[in-house]
């Protein structure tokens, strides 16, 4: 007997080796994802500030000023945005989760057959429907529902507060790379330095995001390295144009 047959009789599942066996492991998937979206957000739009400011004056205080007053801006915005967003979808979560329980108190029936067309609509067979439905909802009917009809687990709804946190923290930690990179080296070399480190920090974020969504890497490198010149240039043009005529 092999090794996968030995399995199947022992009733052990028998997965590939890189199959998620984790089913909170998404979830997890799609928060690191909006991590490495607002560390990069943090990134090119601190970046585009201090070097439109670096090119309008060589004032160290005034380049701290604005760099700094632009990263917690945009980390409260982005934490509250962030809140205000999970929140409402936990609100409709909840308020779904509210209606399944009242329909299967006042409608088990209709709820039994209707479980069983969401089986069917799956591919299996109607006997084999109805048989799984029935078995689920003797185990927990509200359970089954929520899994196949709205594909949420209601002990893991969504945090707003994390939510909030994660995101402030993020775009926080990718804001402090172009303002320390403006700040340390010598005034002429600020905004070279500036530009190369915020390009090698968007090529790494680039890469991360493109793992994680198993895309191509060079693609989603070059979207953000391609995005982010293009914003320093805008604003050091304005920078430039706004320091020779004021």
């Amino acid at each position: 007997m092999t090794p996968a047959e030995n399995a199947d009789f022992r009733g052990e599942a028998t997965h590939p080796a890189t199959e998620p066996h984790d089913p909170h492991l998404t979830g997890r998937l799609n928060w690191l994802r909006a991590g490495v979206r607002g560390a990069n957000d943090g990134i090119v739009s601190t970046a585009g500030l201090v070097v439109g400011v670096a090119a309008a004056t060589t004032a160290t205080s005034a380049i701290f000023t604005a760099g700094f007053a632009g990263l917690v801006a945009g980390a409260v915005s982005m934490a509250l945005g962030e809140y205000v967003s999970v929140s409402a979808q936990r609100d409709t979560q909840r308020v779904l989760l509210q209606q399944e329980r009242r329909e299967l108190e006042e409608t088990p029936a209709d709820e039994l057959d209707e479980l069983a067309g969401l089986y069917a609509a799956k591919g299996l067979s109607a006997q084999t429907a109805w048989e799984v439905a029935e078995e689920l909802t003797e185990h927990d009917a509200f359970a089954a529902h929520v899994d196949v009809e709205l594909g949420i687990d209601p002990d893991d709804l969504p945090n707003p507060w994390q939510a909030a946190l994660s995101s402030a923290v993020a775009f926080t930690l990718g804001a402090v790379i172009p303002l320390i990179a403006i700040l340390l080296p010598p005034v002429g070399l600020r905004v070279p330095v500036a530009f190369c480190s915020v390009l090698v920090a968007l090529a790494l974020t680039g890469t991360v995001s493109a793992v994680l969504g198993g895309a191509r890497k060079t693609r989603a490198v070059l979207r953000v390295v391609l995005g982010g010149a293009v914003a320093m240039g805008v604003t050091y043009a304005v920078g430039q144009i706004a320091g020779t005529t004021l």
